[in-house]
């Protein structure tokens, strides 16, 4: 499981730097906000994938 926090908040990172410099004091809470709409995505589209059965 922390591993995938840490994968979301290493691509949340980059995305955060967009908006709030590194060096800004709320830094830590937008790259929060980044990487809980980066999970919200991942599960939506975990949610919406087509699966095919096999038959």
């Amino acid at each position: 499981m922390s591993l995938i926090a840490r994968l979301l908040l290493f691509l949340a990172a980059p995305i955060a730097a967009l908006f709030v410099a590194r060096d800004a004091l709320n830094f830590g809470v937008v790259q929060m906000i980044v990487a809980t709409i980066l999970f919200a995505v991942l599960v939506a589209a975990a949610a919406f994938w087509p699966w095919r059965r096999s038959q």
